[in-house]
């Protein structure tokens, strides 16, 4: 999984821009899975299993990551920009992006700190404050390179450090679609559905419209969710913990998730020596908001891979996390189909 999830991390793809990451994926699973696209761009997966199922199971990763869109020119050749998903000022300024389609390499700045105002120096700059800085002489000559709507994503690379540790961007969800990959180039015990979902960033759309078509019984979201284990956080605000395994949600923004999955999930990770954590604080959301809604309801799980630093250009996992979530994922998915 690991150098799928390299190659995964090396594309861009915001929401509603999914196109490089879903052919990817096409690629990788072609082979060994019927699929379709669907008309808001979801990836709909068959994979024939050694068994027939009593419930239709989905698993589902959304394929987009946060990033920005330019919006306006400036005079002076500066992009402005708003964000496409939920990124925080903190993480913008001075990182180095790509802007549109040809990748022109651009730098975040804002004011410089001598011509802050006192009351401004404590504060910390909005996104409309900011501006992207390509190197061009004006607005003529930025706007031969750059368009409205063309998007911005941050440059970052993928490498591995420390004690099994990995940093890269777009973890959040590549990882979720990497453990998806993976299992659908195996041989599961029974018959899965997967949806590789788009948009979730900016509203769950791709696994609204992935659900409603599938019409699973049971689903499981595999995702990435914000570890907090980092110095001067203490308690149930650390949320999830890298190196402890893969994280099970009983609640958080947009579902309140069925305590029997959530049960079982624990029972069968400690029966197969996983290791598996709650995450201990009600925040967030992922696309079980629009899946367990879909329809007449259906029954879903959440199964996460604690993340530091999300939304950032410096996303952190552990290996042998990704590696729990995987084994979790097709245990619960196993359970669900025979339950």
């Amino acid at each position: 999984m690991n150098n799928t999830l390299k190659d995964l991390c090396s594309l861009y793809g915001g929401s509603g821009r999914e196109d490089n990451v879903r052919g990817y994926i096409i690629e990788q699973i072609k082979d060994f899975a019927r699929y379709y696209i669907d008309p808001l761009g979801n990836i709909i997966a068959f994979k024939k299993g050694a068994n027939t199922p009593e419930n239709k199971v989905m698993l589902a990763a959304h394929m987009d990551e946060v990033g920005f869109i330019v919006n306006y020119i400036t005079e002076k050749g500066f992009l402005k920009f708003t964000s496409v998903g939920g990124v925080d000022p903190a993480v913008i300024c001075g990182k180095p992006v790509f802007v549109g389609s040809n990748r022109i390499a651009g730098a975040v700045g804002m004011k410089p700190v001598h011509l802050l105002k006192s009351d401004e120096k404590d504060k910390l700059p909005g996104i409309d404050e900011m501006y992207i800085d390509i190197g061009a002489n004006d607005a003529d000559e930025a706007k031969q390179l750059i368009s409205l709507g063309d998007r911005v994503y941050f440059e970052s690379g993928f490498y591995k450090f420390g004690d099994g540790f990995i940093k890269a961007r777009a973890l959040d969800d590549r990882a979720g679609c990497a453990v998806l990959i993976d299992l659908i180039k195996s041989e599961p015990s029974y018959d899965l559905w997967f949806a590789f979902t788009v948009q979730e960033e900016i509203g769950l759309r791709g696994a609204k419209t992935a659900a409603y078509s599938i019409a699973p019984d049971y689903a499981i979201v595999v995702e990435a969710t914000t570890a907090a284990d980092i110095s001067g956080v203490t308690g149930e605000k650390r949320v999830c913990e890298l190196g402890k395994g893969a994280v099970v949600s009983y609640m958080d923004n947009g579902t309140v998730y069925n305590m029997d999955l959530y049960n079982r999930a624990f029972e069968l990770a400690q029966k197969n020596n996983i290791k598996v954590q709650p995450k201990t604080q009600v925040a967030g959301g992922n696309d079980a908001g629009a899946i367990h809604t879909s329809r007449g309801g259906v029954k879903t799980l959440s199964i996460s891979l604690p993340c530091r630093y999300l939304h950032s250009p410096s996303c952190v996992i552990k290996e042998e996390d990704l590696k729990d979530v995987r084994q979790l994922t097709q245990l619960t998915a196993e359970s669900f189909a025979n339950d």
